[in-house]
């Protein structure tokens, strides 16, 4: 449970139909099972206690007799079990019977929810025997002790603040509006849902869309949990579809047609994060909730989860491919935007055959398609200094002539010397004005280029360099337009490949292949026998962990050790957890430090959930302190 984490379960036992006895003894083996797991949170199906297929048996006395004791039953195997638990069963209240969900925790029985909405229907006669239950709270009695009744309530877990939990029954889930919505806006975090839910062809999809779906709009984990085998199959098939969600992404999906328990760890400050992060989630109604308070222990929660150590890139070939072609599109337009704004029809890029570069120009190439405008007038200007390999200036030159851009070599190797003797600086001293003398002349070249031919500079910096600082200021860091502004380093690279994987031109996708196996660099200090001296990722570290750094830090605002947590799972095997501690360090050192170069940005599009434009996603002080975050560093182990 640190870090916001919990592990949940969705138990399907096999029960038998009107077997009050052997129901309740196979809901405590699935606790016992759930907990041993770990578990703090377990779900168990629809009326489990009875079966959902009793039909007219719901009429009997001796049923409705042996769900109570099922029910004390579960209660009393539940002391000295640290979960909260939800079980269904048929609860008789004023002569009338209700569709309910028992909450259960600790040896106490915390409340009862009835379902709100009877589907009467097709194959399903629940009106027959059951009552819609009410939202409002009233109370009833258990076993000599008040219990509260109603839909309207919420467990609150008083260790683990965040954890929220509101319950609804399977067609609850299935109307327009949903109990769940008044739970969440209430400031329910954890849906749980009691569901018998038949199986139909198709139907799993289906099912599958309602719950991640909701637990999107929701912004809160989501956990259905299904009858299956031990059902009656007098006309119906159950297949147990158990499923548990968070925001819309699917954790866990239990196997059809087969009695099973599934575990998913929400991360309930992940939720709040969220939540807080979003204007339009207001909370409102938390007066006409009854708040009911439960006590868990706090202990560490093996996680489970699959924490991709990519974020930025789509796992899956299908959805990578869509991603790349949907963000060279937004990219291009907004470009062709601009250009149509400005009534420029032409555009300068510095062209240095690397990757930021090369995507630059692959989407001004795209962009003058779609306004129809010939790619002669994109000037790419390749500007030779003492870093320069062969490798890139051929590369740099060979992709503008494949493209149909107009090449310009301005070799500035005499400007920067001229430069250096202006300003009394030692040419053999490779310093930090060596570097960003050649990176300010190279911009200047550009600008003054543009001006002669009456068009734009397109910036070809990425975000992650922007994150870090890693852009010398008025040198690369400026232009008249960046079109890879919001564009993670890691993502660059899929999108140049998936550009050269679908071009359809050989020579053109040989060119970005080898543009994709040459390291990062600047290209700022000379080179080594013909080789690149001075690779980017050995000076700020691996792109991969920045990126991944980046997005937990601007997405959802974690706490700095539960990103190295995080990281250390994501990247087990590939790094070791000193390298990815120093370079989470350098990260927030070089974050804080460089806002000063993000707060003049120039214009550019946002193509993803994560941006660092000083309009838009991130406002942040140039002047921010680190200390706190390092702090919370310096107590990891």
């Amino acid at each position: 449970m640190f870090d916001g984490f919990i592990k949940t379960a969705a138990v399907t036992p096999k029960i038998k139909v009107a077997d009050c006895i052997h129901n309740a003894a196979a809901i405590c083996n699935g606790i016992d099972e759930a907990v041993a797991a770990g578990a703090k949170l377990i779900v168990f199906p629809e009326l489990c206690m009875t079966g959902y297929t009793c039909e007219d048996l719901f009429w009997q006395e001796t049923l409705l007799d042996g769900a109570r004791q099922g029910l004390h039953q579960v209660v009393f195997h539940s002391r000295g079990k640290d979960a909260l638990i939800f079980v269904g069963l048929p609860w008789e209240k004023d002569g009338k019977l209700y569709n309910a969900a028992a909450a259960v925790c600790s040896g106490r029985l915390l409340g009862i929810i009835p379902k709100s909405c009877l589907p009467n229907y097709n194959e399903f006669y629940e009106a027959r025997h059951f009552e819609p239950g009410c939202r409002k709270v009233e109370w009833v009695d258990y076993e000599g002790s008040p219990v509260p009744f109603g839909m309207n309530q919420l467990f609150v877990c008083k260790e683990m603040e965040g954890l929220c939990v509101a319950a609804e029954i399977c067609e609850d889930l299935w109307v327009p509006q949903p109990p769940s919505i008044h739970h969440a806006l209430a400031g329910a975090t954890v849906i749980v849902n009691l569901s018998a839910s038949d199986e139909a062809t198709g139907k799993d999809k289906y099912r599958e869309s309602l719950v991640t779906g909701q637990s999107a709009r929701l912004i809160s984990g989501y956990i259905y949990a299904s009858a299956g085998e031990g059902e009656s199959s007098t006309d119906l098939v159950f297949g147990g579809h158990s499923l548990i969600a968070e925001n819309g992404i699917l954790l866990k999906e239990s196997r059809r047609f087969m009695n099973e328990t599934i575990y998913g760890d929400i991360d309930i400050r992940r939720l709040v994060s969220e939540r807080r992060r979003m204007t339009t989630f207001q909370q409102q109604g938390q007066e006409e909730y009854e708040k009911v308070p439960f006590h868990l222990e706090l202990t560490p929660t093996e996680l489970t989860r699959f924490i991709d150590p990519m974020p930025f890139v789509p796992d899956s070939p299908g959805d990578r491919e869509k991603r790349c072609e949907e963000i060279l599109m937004m990219q291009a337009l907004g470009l062709k935007k601009r250009l149509e704004h400005t009534g420029c029809a032409s555009a300068v890029v510095g062209i240095s055959g690397g990757l930021d570069s090369t995507l630059a120009l692959l989407v001004m190439a795209k962009a003058f398609d779609m306004l129809g405008l010939s790619r002669q007038d994109i000037t790419a200007v390749t500007m030779p200094c003492f870093g320069t390999t062969d490798r890139t200036y051929t590369n740099a030159c060979e992709l503008t002539r494949t493209l149909g851009a107009s090449l310009r070599e301005v070799d500035i190797r005499k400007a920067v010397t001229l430069h250096f003797q202006d300003i009394g600086h030692d040419a053999e001293n490779h310093d930090v004005t060596y570097e960003n003398g050649q990176a300010r002349e190279r911009t200047q070249v550009l600008m003054d280029i543009a001006n002669q031919t009456g068009g734009l500079v397109v910036g070809t910096g990425d975000m992650s360099e922007l994150a870090l600082g890693w852009a010398t200021y008025n040198g690369d860091h400026m232009s008249m337009y960046g079109v890879n502004a919001s564009v993670p380093k890691t993502l660059v690279r899929h999108l140049v490949r998936y550009y050269a994987d679908t071009c359809g031109d050989e020579k053109l996708k040989d060119i970005l292949l080898d543009v994709l196996d040459t390291p990062v660099s600047p290209e700022l200090l000379p080179p080594k026998d013909g080789e690149i001296s001075q690779k980017t990722e050995d000076l700020v570290g691996p792109y991969e962990l920045h990126d991944f750094f980046l997005y937990y830090v601007l997405r959802f605002g974690f706490l700095p050790r539960k990103i190295y947590r995080l990281a250390k799972l994501a990247f087990a095997g590939s790094y070791e957890k000193e390298t990815i501690l120093k370079w989470l360090r350098k990260f927030y050192w070089r974050f804080f430090s460089q806002q000063f170069k993000r707060s003049c940005l120039p214009d550019g599009p946002k193509v993803g959930s994560v941006a660092v434009s000083p309009r838009g996603d991130l406002r942040m002080p140039s002047d921010a302190c680190v200390r706190l975050w390092q702090r919370d560093l310096d107590e990891v182990e």
